[in-house]
């Protein structure tokens, strides 16, 4: 996740932030690394050695869940050093009242936000994101709400309106963060335990992720499309796609998130498609609306380059292709993206090769980077995707997710070098085109799921600017077979 410094403006559609508009970073020679020190978190190589605690306890904002789980991992005690944060989560936060409470960002162990770093002035580095999708059982119909989260001491620069939901409504929410840990925090103590909410297993979290109540949400998905009061649209084709053999204008189905083409990371989703306003002036936020941007001169974009976003906002209009939308709640009902309906569409147009979370993401890595089938089952079964072993699991093995992102990935980079050339770098420090932030990505993911261990070689080099910004990439396209191998893991 990335902050776009420029000034916010809606657009029709979907998300407004736009995969028509350059995002200069703040400080590009800096933070062209964000993205790889990011994966490499998620790696599990910045992670690896700290022990962690389970949410099962509740705990109040007065005592940071991280208090006692990274006693033997020190954090920094300034501004630069600082990768964790807490984020307090408000009561009953699956409530209407509960997602138009701010959420509240802050340094771990009582650290201040100012002494921490943890606002959201520093989205770039250590900004929070949150996302509510919404389901009426009744009758199937989906909607989109993103809770602002706030610094902590701060007000909102608009006070967020309560969302009209049923009285039925089954919600699911998904968090996202730019630095490495995020440790959500109960405003009471019992709000974890009111949402459902999960942030990994005992010892061992998921880091830059969290959800409330996945499973029950995509249960009940499930359940209304059984009963057919869910009826999930067709990604639709696109006349743009060039097979890897050629043939453009063949009418190739649309990408969704578990299509290796796409799966830009080392893992098919990873993290939620919320933007917010930011006032540069004040440090306040607001949520992304129309009324908000038209309220707010000056106002700075604040979005997450996540695979989800890079499909929505920047793939897809390229692709001539449009993400499944429903209605934004805080915005007069204009349709958005969520990360929870890119998973909805996904699971009910799964490829035959399907993209899942595989065990070699550092996100879903066990005590000292070891494959963790439990955990990865756990965060698969957040996102409605299915177990280890399940129905068309058996690509994500972690051997085969390996191959599979050369295989399948490579060559569909490389026929659509033109097409992607075209497109807008979600951000432009790391990649300058579509193209090349796709390859830089394709290129770190190989390094960081440990493909080499599988007896593979990587298939893209990259050309980097003298501010490390990647301006060109060449694509090995032969294809590769992966091989079990001790020392994977």
């Amino acid at each position: 996740m990335q902050s776009g410094r420029r000034p916010a403006r809606r657009r029709g559609g979907h998300r407004s932030g736009g995969a028509r508009i350059a995002l200069q970073l703040a400080v590009p020679a800096a933070l062209g690394l964000v993205i790889g020190l990011i994966l490499a978190f998620q790696a599990g190589s910045g992670n690896s050695g700290i022990v962690q605690a389970p949410l099962g306890a509740p705990v109040t904002p007065s005592l940071s869940a991280s208090a006692l789980a990274l006693l033997t991992s020190p954090h920094g005690s300034t501004p630069t050093t600082t990768v964790d944060c807490d984020l307090i989560v408000p009561a009953d936060p699956l409530s209407a009242r509960g997602l138009a409470t701010p959420y509240q960002l802050t340094g771990v162990d009582g650290k201040t936000p100012a002494e921490s770093g943890c606002r959201m002035s520093n989205a770039v580095r250590l900004g929070a994101f949150v996302q509510a999708t919404i389901l009426n059982p009744a009758t199937g119909a989906l909607s989109v709400y993103d809770p602002l989260v706030v610094t902590q001491g701060t007000r909102a620069a608009v006070k967020p309106a309560i969302p009209p939901i049923p009285a039925n409504a089954v919600v699911t929410i998904d968090f996202g963060f730019n630095g490495r840990e995020l440790f959500p925090v109960g405003a009471t103590p019992t709000a974890l335990a009111q949402g459902s909410c999960v942030s990994g297993q005992a010892g061992s979290r998921f880091g830059q992720v969290s959800f409330c109540n996945g499973i029950g949400f995509f249960d009940a998905v499930r359940k209304d499309e059984r009963a057919g009061l869910l009826r999930v649209p067709s990604p639709g084709v696109s006349d743009r796609i060039v097979p890897s053999g050629g043939g453009i204008g063949t009418g190739r189905s649309c990408p969704v998130t578990r299509n290796f083409e796409v799966a830009a990371d080392q893992a098919s989703a990873d993290n939620v498609t919320t933007e917010y306003l930011l006032n540069p002036l004040t440090g306040q936020t607001a949520q992304d609306t129309t009324a908000n941007a038209g309220n707010m001169a000056g106002a700075t974009l604040l979005f997450s380059p996540s695979d989800n976003s890079v499909l929505d906002q920047f793939l897809d209009p390229v692709l001539g292709c449009t993400p499944f939308q429903a209605p934004d709640l805080a915005n007069n009902d204009q349709p958005t993206s969520s990360q929870a309906l890119d998973e909805i569409l996904a699971g009910a147009y799964q490829p035959k090769v399907a993209a899942l979370m595989p065990e070699n993401d550092g996100i879903v890595r066990g005590g000292g980077g070891a494959f963790d089938a439990a955990k990865t089952d756990l965060y698969r079964a957040e996102l409605g995707q299915p177990p280890i072993g399940g129905q068309g699991a058996s690509s994500s093995d972690p051997q085969l997710y390996c191959q599979n992102i050369i295989d399948i990935q490579t060559p569909f980079l490389a026929a659509n070098r033109a097409l992607l050339a075209a497109g807008q770098s979600p951000v432009t420090s790391a990649g300058d085109s579509l193209l090349t932030y796709m390859a830089s990505r394709l290129n770190t993911s190989f390094a960081n799921l440990g493909c080499q261990h599988f007896g593979l070689t990587n298939p893209v080099t990259v050309t980097r600017n003298g501010a490390g910004t990647v301006i060109a990439a060449t694509f090995t396209t032969t294809p590769q077979r992966a091989a079990a191998a001790a020392g994977a893991s």
